[in-house]
């Protein structure tokens, strides 16, 4: 990797964590009058309204609603779509749509159906499934393999979530900075910090 491309990568990487994804998603769809389970009819990138659909089922899976809105309400699933259609070079692009796939047929071999047509118990007891064979696997690769397929998911919904004004301002305490130093307490038991 040349010196140049390292640094366009850097601050695309830094720019889309200090952005956020709200600020990522807004040039291709607009945001406003988009509920979160609304995926427009021909897709976004590279992804299908069907495979947006997984990805969002996927995310609140891994965030589910409780107290606070989840990965859905935060439009996860179309955060993904656009971060990898757009920022993703074509291997990893291949290589996620790949594992995508890998998901859908594994949940139809365990299952006899597809994730999205599986009830919520079913699709986290797979999840979970695929959460210990991804920590298996993270553990014994070499340097040079990629992740595997589902720990990029849920570092891509991880990275939707808690960037998204929902995660930043509900399920994190806000706290909108730049500004003058200050201090501000924390007491054991609240929520974490985020920010802008």
């Amino acid at each position: 990797m040349h010196r140049r491309e390292l640094l366009q990568r850097t601050s695309l990487l830094i720019g889309g964590t200090l952005l956020g994804a709200d600020s990522l998603l807004a040039k291709n769809i607009s945001w406003d009058a988009m509920e979160a389970d609304d995926i427009p009819a021909k897709g976004i990138g590279l992804f299908t309204k069907q495979q947006i659909k997984v990805l969002s089922e996927i995310a609140e899976a891994i965030i589910p609603t409780t107290d606070t809105p989840g990965a859905k309400a935060a439009k996860v699933g179309q955060f993904m779509a656009v971060i990898v259609s757009d920022c993703y070079e074509p291997v990893d692009q291949s290589r996620f749509m790949e594992g995508l796939a890998k998901l859908d047929d594994g949940s139809k071999k365990r299952h006899g159906k597809a994730f999205l047509k599986c009830n919520s118990k079913l699709r986290m007891d797979y999840l979970l499934e695929l959460d210990s064979e991804q920590k298996a696997f993270q553990k014994s690769k070499k340097t040079e393999e990629p992740s595997h397929y589902f720990r990029v998911i849920k570092d891509l919904v991880l990275w939707g979530y808690f960037t998204s004004e929902i995660g930043a301002t509900q399920a994190l305490r806000f706290l909108e900075y730049p500004g003058k130093y200050t201090t501000v307490d924390y007491k054991k038991g609240e929520r974490n910090w985020g920010g802008y």
